[in-house]
C-alpha cells in the first residue's frame, strides 16, 4: 500500500510506530505585504461547538493580536438561519475584512453577495471543494488542507488496521459539499483496497448530539461484529458515538474503530490518548492556518496576490501522542515568527 508523505516529512508508517513531530524549516510563505494599520475584521464561525472551527478562530485571534487588528468573532450556532443572521450583523459592523469559517459559501450564496456588493475582502476556511487562491463565490482565498488527501489518509489507515476483512460506516454530512466529496473519496478508497463499505450515513454535524447515540445503536442492531470500523469527515460525528456503544456493553477495544478524516479537535486527541472510541485523527495544524488566514486577509485588503500556501495534514495515533504534549496538532515550525517577518511585527 502507497504511503503518503506529511507534515514535518512523516509517513504514515513512521506515526503509526510512535514518531513524534519534530521540528521542521517553514514551508510556508517568507514575502507579502507588511502589516495593514488598524483594521478591523469579522470571523463568521459555522459554529463554535466544532472543534476544528474553534481551533482555526483561536488562530485568527492570535494572529491579529499579532498584526495589530481588532477581531469579532460571530456565531452562526449551527444553523442556516444562524450563519445567515451572522452575515447581516457582519455587514452592519462594516469591516476591513471577512473570515468565513467553516460553512459552504454555496448555502450562503444570496447573503455573501451584499459582502462582494460592499467591496469587502473575504477569505475562509473549509468553505468549498476549491481550495487555494480565487475560490468561488468571490473569495479570494479557501484555507485548508487537501480534503481527497485527508480522506485517503483515513481510509489507508482502516484498511492497513484490519485488511481487506473491514465493514465500514461512512459518516458525513449533505449539507456541505466538501463532506460529501470526502466521504465518497473514503468509500473509494476502501472499496478499492477490497474492503467494504456496509453503510454511508447522511447525518448533520449540528445535529450529532442528539442523532448520534441512536444511530450507532440501530447499526449495531443492523450489523454486528461486522461493523469494525467507523470513519468520519470529522471529529464531532465521535463525541458522541462512544456512550452509545458503552452503553451496549462495547467497550473501546473491541468496537468499531473510529477514524476521522479532519480536523484534530481537542475531544479526539483527548479520546485517542486514552482509547477511548477513537484510534485516529487526521488531524490539520488549525492554529497555523488561522495565521494564513489573517496574512490571506491582508494580502486582499492591499490588492496583493494570494500566497496560495497550502498545509499539510497529519495522522495523530495513540503511539504518536505519546511522544509529544498537548491536544492539538501545532507543528513545531517557526511559523508565527514567519508571518510577523512578512508583516514587520
Amino acid at each position: 500500500m502507497q504511503k503518503r508523505t506529511f507534515m514535518a516529512g512523516l509517513l504514515a508508517s513512521t506515526m503509526l510506530a510512535g514518531t513524534s513531530l519534530a521540528e521542521v524549516p517553514w514551508d510556508g510563505p517568507t514575502t507579502g505585504p507588511a502589516a495593514a494599520d488598524g483594521k478591523s475584521i469579522v470571523v463568521l464561525a459555522g459554529d463554535l461547538k466544532n472543534g476544528g472551527i474553534l481551533g482555526v478562530t483561536s488562530g485568527v485571534e492570535e494572529a491579529a493580536a499579532a498584526i495589530g487588528w481588532e477581531v469579532r468573532v460571530l456565531d452562526g450556532a449551527g444553523s442556516i438561519q444562524g450563519r445567515t443572521a451572522a452575515i447581516g450583523q457582519a455587514l452592519a459592523l462594516q469591516p476591513d475584512g471577512i473570515i468565513i469559517n467553516g460553512f459552504d459559501a454555496v448555502e450562503q450564496q444570496a447573503a455573501l453577495e451584499g459582502v462582494t456588493g460592499a467591496n469587502i475582502p473575504m477569505v475562509a476556511w473549509h468553505s468549498g471543494p476549491v481550495i487555494g487562491c480565487d475560490a468561488p463565490g468571490g473569495i479570494f482565498a479557501n484555507v485548508s488542507t487537501d480534503a481527497m488527501t485527508v480522506s485517503e489518509v483515513a481510509a489507508e489507515w482502516a484498511l492497513e488496521d484490519g485488511g481487506t476483512d473491514i465493514g465500514v460506516v461512512i459518516f458525513t454530512d449533505s449539507t456541505y459539499q466538501i463532506a460529501i466529496d470526502k466521504a465518497d473519496r473514503l468509500q473509494e478508497v476502501i472499496e478499492a483496497g477490497g474492503g467494504k463499505v456496509l453503510e454511508y450515513v447522511d447525518t448533520p454535524i449540528a445535529d450529532t448530539s442528539s442523532r448520534m447515540g441512536p444511530l450507532t445503536t440501530s447499526l449495531l442492531q443492523k450489523y454486528g461484529d461486522s461493523w469494525t470500523h467507523a470513519l468520519a469527515i470529522n471529529d464531532l460525528y465521535f463525541d458522541f458515538m462512544g456512550p452509545a456503544l458503552a452503553s451496549a456493553g462495547i467497550d473501546s477495544a473491541s468496537g468499531p474503530q473510529a477514524g476521522s478524516a479532519g480536523d484534530g479537535s481537542e475531544a479526539s486527541f483527548q479520546r485517542i490518548r486514552s482509547d477511548n472510541y477513537q484510534t485516529i485523527t487526521v488531524a490539520e495544524p488549525l492554529n497555523l492556518q488561522g495565521w494564513q488566514l489573517v496574512d490571506e486577509l491582508n494580502r486582499a485588503i492591499q490588492g496583493e496576490a494570494c500566497s496560495g500556501y497550502v498545509t499539510s495534514p497529519a495522522l495523530v495515533t495513540k503511539a504518536g501522542l505519546d511522544k509529544i504534549e498537548g491536544n492539538a496538532f501545532d507543528p513545531d515550525t517557526p511559523y508565527r515568527e514567519a508571518y510577523k517577518a512578512i508583516w514587520g511585527k
